[in-house]
């Protein structure tokens, strides 16, 4: 378990969505997840974050979580679909 972060506290960061700032309390590896994330997706920060809003909304008027919640079990379920992606993918000269 060398290179898995060590825990950390919570950083505190305002983001803009949908023109109203907010503030959002990730632990730092989440923070550094996001923003891996957003750089494949060749989003800003603040645009990712803005689509995993509106998915924390889907199926219904209010949210089903808070915001910081939504965006960790965002980055699980993208992580996890990564990994999907790479055991399906076939071996090279198989």
């Amino acid at each position: 378990m060398d290179d898995v972060p060590l825990p950390a506290s919570p950083l505190k960061r305002s983001v803009t969505i949908a023109g109203h700032e907010t503030s959002i309390s990730l632990e730092p590896v989440f923070w550094e997840a996001l923003s891996q994330a957003a750089k494949a997706r060749r989003l800003p920060l603040n645009a990712l974050i803005a689509e995993i809003d509106l998915w924390r909304f889907s199926g219904g008027a209010s949210a089903r979580t808070n915001l910081a919640s939504a965006i960790r079990q965002w980055i699980y379920a993208d992580s996890m679909a990564l990994i999907d992606e790479t055991n399906a993918a076939p071996l090279l000269g198989a």
